[in-house]
């Protein structure tokens, strides 16, 4: 890879090597952009393949964090931090130490979180050398489990997709198919239940599948059984990329509204739904909950206040289809477009801003 070449071609700020030797520390921190303020995103801890794999994954995910906040309306800009390891036998209280300085040498550019592979109690270790992380323990004032807060955030998002595809966005009567039942599906079962939505389940976890028909009725179906069923919305909430050549032709499902990440495996999937008349609620749009309940930790967390943020990924959705007509592109698209507006309106006020201070400061 041709790191600079990328940077520029991407446009990314900064990435960032740190190395700790008597921790075993190897972690990458990628900032994409601070338009819009400090870059906020988690850290990830995996046994990458090679370091050039773990720098790719940094970068991709840093950039997609610009798009979610931006989308989301939050005053923060894209970054995210890999950790080269095997979260289950690597990790060390040094390690996450180590990390929370480096994070501290960057001065408030970069606020980290939770990801995949590390945990609360590391964040907490990471807390002890800097301010600037959040997903921390409840007793330093964190928000806690953001996946209650998540799943509401894709029930009103859901709603919004409702209403764009049947008029109504009552989900009364409406049958759900949703596919993976873990804790944010869970919760989000509970939100349609209580509301009247009939609900089909499907999961590997038979435990899982059994909590959600004891729960709300749920009919169980087989986990490639899911994408066919004769539902009004099809809900993934388990892994990504399962939009695609084989499931596509057997959706039956007018709107497509889930927790799981990087839903579509392929941009031409989008375009394909799309024009299938499949109303679509971008994933990073939907289930972006959880990043605007831990952003609220850095103005002193407020519940309340959070979870009025969440509820407006109704109307951030609802900005997504009326970009998708204004434009005659398919809601992914528009998803990117929201946020890269967003990004230009603020970065030319900002710049303008400069500007005049500097006009100013001349005629002095």
């Amino acid at each position: 890879m041709e790191i600079f070449k990328y940077l520029e071609t991407y446009d990314y700020e900064q990435l960032i090597f740190c190395q700790d030797k008597t921790s075993g520390l190897k972690a990458i921190i990628a900032i994409h952009d601070t338009t819009l303020g400090p870059a906020l995103g988690g850290t990830r801890m995996w046994n990458y393949a090679s370091e050039e794999e773990a720098i790719e994954d940094a970068l991709r995910l840093a950039k997609g964090m610009t798009y979610k906040n931006a989308a989301a309306g939050l005053n923060l800009g894209g970054g995210k931090t890999v950790i080269i390891g095997d979260p289950l036998k690597d990790k060390n209280e040094e390690m996450f130490r180590a990390f929370g300085r480096f994070i501290q040498g960057l001065n408030g550019r970069y606020i980290t979180a939770e990801d995949v592979g590390t945990t609360v109690a590391d964040m907490d270790i990471i807390h002890e050398e800097t301010n600037y992380v959040t997903g921390i323990s409840e007793a330093f004032g964190s928000s806690g489990n953001p996946s209650p807060v998540t799943a509401y955030g894709v029930y009103v998002g859901m709603k919004a997709a409702a209403k764009e595809a049947f008029g109504s966005d009552s989900l009364e009567g409406k049958t759900v198919a949703v596919q993976g039942v873990g804790n944010v599906a869970y919760t989000l079962c509970d939100y349609l239940h209580k509301e009247g939505a009939k609900l089909i389940v499907a999961d590997i976890n038979q435990i899982s599948v059994d909590r959600a028909v004891n729960a709300f009725g749920a009919v169980q179906v087989g986990v490639d059984e899911i994408y066919a069923q004769d539902a009004d919305i099809f809900a993934p909430c388990a892994l990504g990329a399962i939009i695609n050549d084989n499931t596509i032709p057997q959706l039956k499902a007018k709107v497509i509204a889930g927790s799981a990440n990087n839903q579509l495996k392929e941009t031409k999937h989008g375009d394909i739904i799309h024009e299938m008349g499949i109303v679509y609620a971008p994933d990073y749009v939907i289930n972006s909950g959880g990043v605007i309940n831990v952003a609220d930790e850095l103005y002193g967390y407020n519940h309340e206040r959070a979870m009025k943020r969440v509820s407006c990924i109704y109307d951030t959705i609802e900005k997504i289809f009326a970009i998708s007509k204004r434009d005659e592109i398919p809601t992914y698209v528009a998803a990117d477009r929201l946020a890269e507006e967003r990004i230009e309106r603020i970065g030319k006020s900002r710049s303008q801003f400069l500007q005049n201070g500097k006009h100013i400061i001349t005629n002095r």
